[in-house]
């Protein structure tokens, strides 16, 4: 088995980007302290440089190159975050870098990893495809690859943040911190192991893109036979071979969350929180407020990227407000007579209930003769209200049918 990164790796990377990263603050949820009935803090990695902890593994690994690589230039692979640390670590070193992102990488982090100077190409549907068309441009061009989270200087880049969060918190007994190839888990436990071995370490996935848990159960890294989730800056489809044995070493457990729970973390975090973060930085914050982990108090969750799409915010809020009850999809058939539409309006109103937007709809062939059928969305103040609603009209006769049922 390859050599493990050691306290004494996590602690140069620290020297090395002392003056250059930010020391991100710390900042207490109370949202999720009421939930865990002990006090939880976040470590907010997205108002770091370039919106994530990714940009300290980038400049730890580019500035450790010989003036011959740096010649040669950089080249990576990524869905957004890690794209923009490299960017910015390689003009901050004096290289160029390439980047090959998914095309279905969201047009803000293209954008901005063009902005710190980067070539940007735009390859495959997933990061693992990607990462094979950045190999192939190494092995073409000479450039030196930038792995995105299987390598010794990354992971020692990344473990910097727990170095801070043990100092920030030194009574924490669980940190957990989101997982996509492993680079920031792994990085966590080394630093955590060594120093306060008491202390749990947890990583949470998304479920829809969870290899890690079969790669644990199977004793070796398992590549997913496909994958997908909101959280793109942890769909990974197969762990490193180094971080996987750092995980399996060095972390405690890895849990899955569902994205109904991703969705109602971000709109938690950012309603409650007034935190900006994408999905993938969120799953931490969502295993906890899903109860997706047992973990003792005090507890750390990094907040690990903010780099999220506004086009998705929007979609996710809305999701997020459906998870948790506030956003109703409902569809109500009823008879279709005059002054029918206004009469089922107003016994929503009466239940101070929020009508967004209504469809009429006459055409449905599985309507009876003389039927109507109006597809409602509706703003609500929780699980409790929209229950209430639901019951409110069916008591009165309408036929409710929940989005999806029809």
């Amino acid at each position: 088995m390859t050599k493990l990164v050691s306290l004494d790796d996590v602690r140069a990377a620290r020297e090395l980007l002392a003056g250059v990263v930010r020391t991100t603050p710390l900042e207490p949820s109370r949202p999720l302290s009421a939930a865990l009935g002990g006090p939880v803090w976040l470590k907010c990695e997205h108002l770091q440089r370039a919106g994530s902890y990714k940009v300290r593994g980038a400049i730890v690994r580019i500035s450790r190159l010989s003036a011959a690589e740096r010649a040669n230039g950089v080249v990576a692979a990524s869905a957004g975050n890690h794209a923009q640390g490299v960017a910015l670590a390689a003009g901050l070193v004096g290289t160029h870098a390439t980047v090959f992102m998914p095309v279905n990488a969201p047009l803000p982090k293209v954008e901005a990893t063009k902005g710190y100077g980067a070539q940007v190409e735009l390859v495959g549907n997933t990061v693992d495809e990607t990462l094979v068309a950045a190999q192939t441009y190494a092995e073409r061009t000479g450039a030196t690859l930038i792995h995105p989270f299987d390598h010794r200087d990354v992971i020692a880049g990344q473990g910097t943040v727990a170095l801070e969060i043990l100092e920030q918190c030194p009574e924490v007994r669980t940190i957990v911190t989101g997982v996509g190839g492993g680079g920031l888990v792994s990085g966590t436990g080394v630093a955590v192991k060594a120093l306060r071995p008491d202390v749990r370490v947890v990583g949470v996935q998304a479920a829809s893109a969870a290899a890690f848990p079969p790669s644990l159960a199977a004793g070796e890294p398992v590549r997913l036979p496909s994958f997908g989730t909101i959280a793109d800056g942890i769909a990974v489809g197969r762990p490193g071979e180094l971080t996987f044995q750092h995980v399996r070493t060095l972390v405690d457990e890895v849990v899955t969350v569902r994205e109904e729970d991703i969705s109602r973390a971000l709109l938690m975090l950012l309603e409650r929180g007034k935190q900006v973060v994408e999905p993938a930085g969120a799953v931490g914050a969502a295993a906890l407020l899903a109860g997706a982990v047992d973990v003792e108090a005090p507890v750390v969750t990094v907040l690990s990227g903010g780099n999220i799409d506004p086009l998705l915010m929007l979609r996710v809020i809305e999701h997020g407000l459906a998870a948790a009850g506030r956003y109703l999809r409902v569809t109500v058939r009823c008879s279709d007579r005059p002054g029918q539409l206004a009469l089922l309006l107003s016994e929503i109103a009466e239940q101070r209930a929020n009508v967004v937007d209504v469809e009429h709809q006459r055409a449905n062939p599985h309507l009876r003769l003389g039927e109507v059928e109006v597809a409602l969305s509706v703003e609500t103040r929780g699980t409790e209200h929209s229950d209430t609603l639901i019951s409110v009209l069916r008591a009165s006769g309408y036929q409710v049918v929940f989005a999806g049922e029809a």
